[in-house]
């Protein structure tokens, strides 16, 4: 599986799910025959051990292998929900929860930033992870972008269970039904830095400080200078106008530096990260160094 993020300004799908492959592939579809031009699928899920979860991923990753889908380029990439650093299993109390929403936050204002249009398509996984997109995307979504709840026939739905039925036929009834949603952000641009609790006082562990040397070490003098003014630029924008780059090279180099980050600090290859992290783990640690 491609684990490598699409390029900056493409249409993005957005894909919750719990144990089932097919509600991905029934929202990409829908979407394709819409006409809208994907250019990634990107799909949110708890459970990585999980067997049947591990299954489903198994499935869409043969379904996106090489970096195509049904003839068509389309990159794949999962995100599994962690609190803590660690995979959860279900959203179980208010820590967990506030953890899936620091993700969703983060994640869409990372994806806005790099000026992607957005399908939020609600289809599985609990409830209260279809929340907590959901309210994420009032404040970081905009005209754009849209929120989708998948409706599939409740007849063809236990046929094509667990997988059993990747593609549904026309005839089958599935359809992407549009879900209103009011971009706060848009609105009130204020209430998206309101939504950020206040940064606690920058800590540098030794296993942090540790890593970040190793990353260090491995960067190219440009990649340097990227991550140094990706700590401390309030946006991915923002600093590609300091670099005088374009975002798609900045996202390229961004990449290949969270890459070195996913080595050193041992994490999955779908671990999820964004450039907050780089900011939270090197910004301590590039103080220290100076």
């Amino acid at each position: 599986m491609r684990t490598v993020a699409p390029s900056p300004g493409g249409k993005i799908a957005l894909v919750t799910m719990g144990g089932q492959a097919q509600v991905v592939t029934f929202a990409v579809d829908g979407l394709l025959a819409m006409g809208e031009l994907l250019s990634g699928v990107l799909v949110l899920h708890l459970s990585p051990e999980d067997p049947r979860v591990r299954r489903a991923l198994s499935q869409l990753s043969a379904e996106f292998a090489g970096g195509q889908y049904r003839g068509r380029p389309l990159e794949f990439r999962r995100i599994p929900l962690q609190a803590g650093g660690r995979p959860l299993t279900a959203i179980t109390d208010g820590a967990e929860a506030e953890a899936v929403w620091a993700l969703a936050r983060d994640l869409l204002a990372e994806l806005k930033g790099e000026g992607r249009s957005l399908h939020l398509c609600i289809a599985g996984g609990p409830r209260l992870l279809a929340l907590t997109l959901t309210t994420a995307a009032m404040l970081h979504c905009d005209h754009q972008d849209r929120l989708w709840h998948l409706y599939t026939p409740p007849e063809f739905l236990e046929r094509a269970r667990e997988g059993a039925i990747l593609h549904a036929p026309p005839e089958a009834g599935v359809r992407l039904i549009p879900v209103p949603l009011v971009p706060w952000g848009v609105y009130f641009p204020a209430l998206r830095a309101l939504a950020r609790p206040p940064a606690a006082a920058p800590s540098l562990t030794p296993e942090d400080a540790a890593c970040c040397a190793a990353v260090w070490d491995r960067l190219t003098e440009r990649q340097r200078e990227v991550l140094q003014v990706l700590v401390s630029a309030p946006s991915l924008q923002e600093a590609a106008e300091q670099l005088g780059m374009t975002l798609k090279t900045l996202d390229s180099h961004k990449g290949q530096i969270l890459a070195e980050c996913r080595t050193a600090w041992e994490m999955p290859d779908g671990a999820w990260l964004t450039y907050h992290f780089l900011r939270e783990k090197f910004g301590p640690w590039l103080a220290v160094r100076r």
